[in-house]
């Protein structure tokens, strides 16, 4: 890891590739809502409850299965934007180093990635098994190991056999291997979750033998079976794990998504209008192709089914169009600054939502008798409303900081 000593969208030195604004600005965009916006436009219900403020609130919670909402983008957008931006990355590197020296990045990125998201979640604090090995960062470096590699190996037509491979052959293995009934009553519709008191798969029938097959219930199905029965350590969903061993595969096609809109992005044979004629219209197929699926492979964050790759890979390809457009071609760039100063310093904005807990800072500033008072001389809930708004502002705050101090941190 080390600290850039330039500011990345400094005027870059004759001959030298310009950074693409518009994409570290998606980036922080895509973090805002992770570092507190959510909390903020889902606090608007408070004061308000009207069918706006409700179908806002309900856009940032996840849905609790199938199903797609605002909220369930923002981990997919990020694995797209980290294919976006390795192709040009890597390609500079290939470029001046060769190719060994991409894949030795690549490699090393990876790695230390991993290990970042292994101490994300606790790190060795606990005592095995209680050590997620498999989780939010942990599934972006794969993604990213995986993506890189392919990008340096092969060509862009390879590349998207592979990810139309990666897709079929992920809804073929869900739809076709069959594999036990775990729950301890054959039948049914019981979802296996900790919020179903399902917390160790000791209380699972992993030796059925009652099996199933292109089934996608909750805890019963293929991707969460195969966690039941061979992923190690902590598992965030009691028996199995939304960023699971099986569902890496189609979190990999949505990396290669974002290379094909990086190639298509950085490529001279077209003109920046077409370049986003083609996201907007690729955007609008993958959208289609997905709910279609859906009927049949239903469209579920939490296994990446093949249906929801294409969709959010879709709404992904609309958002990186409309900044590229409004950003690289209009040139607005004064009201992106914000998002620019957060998609600028990405895993210590995340690293530093965990560790720096800025609720908690908001509490000791605003939190006790003066979010009491709030509520009471203001409107009910104007206290937390108030707690959420600095909690945003002050991790905001953190990232203006680090720009302006010129630190960058890169693995």
């Amino acid at each position: 890891m080390q600290v850039s000593p330039t500011p990345a969208v400094s005027a870059p030195p004759p001959g030298a590739p310009r950074r693409l604004l518009a994409l570290d600005a998606l980036r922080g965009f895509d973090m805002f809502w992770i570092i507190g916006a959510d909390v903020v436009l889902s606090g608007l219900r408070r004061f308000s409850d009207n069918p706006v403020t409700r179908f806002l609130a309900d856009q940032l919670e996840h849905k609790d299965w199938a199903g797609f909402a605002f909220y369930d983008l923002i981990f997919p957008l990020f694995v797209f934007i980290v294919g976006v931006s390795l192709v040009f990355s890597l390609s500079r590197l290939q470029a001046e180093q060769g190719r060994a020296a991409a894949l030795r990045r690549v490699l090393r990125r990876g790695v230390l990635l991993y290990l970042l998201g292994v101490f994300y979640y606790g790190g060795f604090e606990k005592p095995w098994p209680d050590i997620r090995l498999l989780g939010v960062l942990q599934r972006i470096a794969l993604c990213y190991l995986a993506a890189g590699l392919l990008f340096c190996l092969f060509k862009p037509r390879t590349l998207a056999g592979l990810c139309a491979g990666l897709l079929l052959g992920y809804w073929g293995l869900m739809a076709l291997v069959p594999f036990p009934d775990v729950r301890p009553v054959p039948g049914g519709e019981l979802t296996i979750c900790r919020e179903t008191g399902f917390t160790n798969v000791a209380q699972l029938r992993l030796d059925s033998p009652h099996r199933l097959r292109g089934v996608y219930l909750k805890g019963v199905n293929l991707a969460n079976y195969v966690d039941q029965r061979w992923l190690p350590g902590f598992k965030w969903d009691g028996t199995w794990d939304p960023e699971g061993l099986l569902s890496t595969l189609p979190a990999i096609a949505t990396c290669l998504l974002g290379v094909f809109a990086g190639l298509l992005v950085r490529s001279p044979a077209f003109s920046a209008y077409r370049k986003v004629g083609w996201l907007l219209g690729a955007g609008a197929v993958a959208v289609a192709l997905g709910w279609l699926w859906h009927l049949q492979f239903p469209v579920i964050k939490k296994i990446w089914t093949s249906s929801y790759v294409l969709v959010a890979g879709g709404y992904s390809a609309w958002l990186l169009g409309a900044f590229y457009y409004v950003v690289e071609i209009r040139g607005w760039q004064r009201w992106a600054t914000p998002f620019v100063w957060i998609g600028m310093n990405p895993i210590t904005v995340y690293l530093g939502h965990n560790l720096l807990d800025f609720s908690k800072v908001a509490r000791r500033l605003a939190g006790g008798s003066v979010s009491a008072w709030l509520d009471t001389h203001l409107a009910a809930g104007a206290g937390e409303a108030v707690l959420a708004v600095l909690t945003l502002v002050l991790a905001v705050g953190f990232c203006r900081f680090l720009y302006r101090r010129q630190i960058f941190l890169r693995l």
